[in-house]
């Protein structure tokens, strides 16, 4: 039977899964397949899994159960191995290199910040009170006059302007939150966000993280939303 992978650990894990069952339209009881030193917690399933919201709530559940407990190596939704056998042939090959991640992750989560223009009202009008060229092109245009450039000229304007100063604002976060971290990921940014970072960071620091996080959304201010979860399971450090 095809197996539902959802993170590997240490064998000295305590991997407490009593009672706790899988994804799947008929959910199996979670157990471990273990190789020399490393185990990986599964499920056995016999239908495809897709995203649903039962299913991806399942996967997150299980993974902050067992990162409760120590460190492991979370898989991303939806991995399938096709039997025990094969699970155990990954642990094998891959023990040096998921031994010094489980290493690397020991006492750790991971925080996500994104950070996004919320409301651009107050941006475009502090634009327009720095930058004499484009608070002429705005009076001109609301005064009616019909020229097709004058749009085209403020559009291209604000936007490099917006641009460098969201740059800017990026490199400024970044900076004042990496002394927190033990590692980084930046991601592309989706939607209205223009950062995107992920931080690795020590329990130690976890209070003052959340502290800095405080401080930081009352200075910028200015139609910025800084949304920021954690803890979470450390999959942009597998």
């Amino acid at each position: 039977m095809a197996l539902y992978v959802y993170s590997i650990a240490a064998k000295g894990h305590p991997r407490h899964l009593d009672g706790l069952t899988g994804v799947g339209a008929s959910p199996s009881p979670l157990r471990s397949v273990t190789a020399g030193s490393l185990s990986a917690v599964v499920s056995d399933v016999s239908e495809e899994i897709r995203p649903k919201r039962r299913d991806l709530l399942v996967h997150q559940e299980v993974q902050e159960h067992l990162m409760a407990d120590g460190p492991i190596l979370p898989l991303q939704f939806g991995y399938i191995a096709s039997d025990d056998s094969a699970v155990r042939q990954v642990l094998e090959t891959n023990a040096d290199g998921y031994l010094d991640a489980l290493q690397r992750l020991e006492g750790c989560a991971e925080y996500n910040v994104r950070v996004a223009q919320d409301d651009e009202q107050p941006l475009l009008e502090q634009i327009l009170r720095d930058f004499p060229e484009a608070s002429d092109l705005n009076e001109r245009i609301r005064a009616g006059d019909a020229d097709p450039q004058l749009p085209l000229a403020l559009g291209e304007l604000v936007a490099r302007e917006v641009e460098a100063r969201q740059e800017s604002l990026s490199a400024g976060l970044v900076q004042a939150l990496l002394p927190f971290a033990r590692d980084h990921v930046a991601h592309p940014p989706t939607g209205n966000d223009f950062l995107n970072l992920s931080l690795l960071v020590p329990d130690e620091q976890k209070e003052d993280l959340v502290k800095a996080h405080a401080n930081l959304s009352r200075e910028i201010g200015g139609g910025i939303g800084l949304r920021f979860a954690g803890p979470l399971p450390p999959y942009s450090f597998v």
